[in-house]
């Protein structure tokens, strides 16, 4: 069995963002050489997420205001984790929205289903943060 590792690096300018990431992870797979397997990626950092849906900007809309309705940013002093920081809101954003995708690889391609594409969700932006790709098979 094979393995393969690799980090992506991103700095988002605003706090909060949706990334299609999917073709620096398909870029991660041809590098890979592994045909049939398993591709984890996952954010390495607690205030940003990795997820798979659909790339239509309505829905990103969608999801902005429906995280925003459960764990609004303001005010600050509404979280008990808020003082040396002002990120608890980011904190339950990403735990919403999920810390990794697993998608199967079938003959050197990931195996979606339709229009399924894999995002970096940024909830605390303005600083550099990774995601690990790491995929293991054959």
């Amino acid at each position: 069995m094979k393995s393969y590792r690799k980090e992506l690096f991103f700095r988002i300018p605003s706090r909060r963002a949706f990334v299609n990431i999917t073709p620096q992870v398909e870029q991660c797979l041809q590098e890979s050489g592994i045909k049939e397997g398993l591709l984890l990626c996952n954010a390495m950092n607690i205030t940003a997420s990795v997820f798979i849906n659909d790339d239509e900007s309505g829905l990103h809309a969608d999801f902005e205001r429906f995280l925003e309705r459960l764990a609004p940013e303001k005010p600050y002093d509404q979280y008990q984790h808020n003082g040396y920081e002002d990120n608890a809101d980011a904190h339950i954003k990403r735990t919403i929205m999920g810390r990794e995708a697993v998608v199967a690889v079938t003959k050197g391609r990931l195996d979606f289903g339709t229009w399924e594409q894999i995002f970096y969700g940024e909830f605390d932006g303005k600083r550099e943060k990774r995601v690990l790709v790491k995929i293991i098979g054959e």
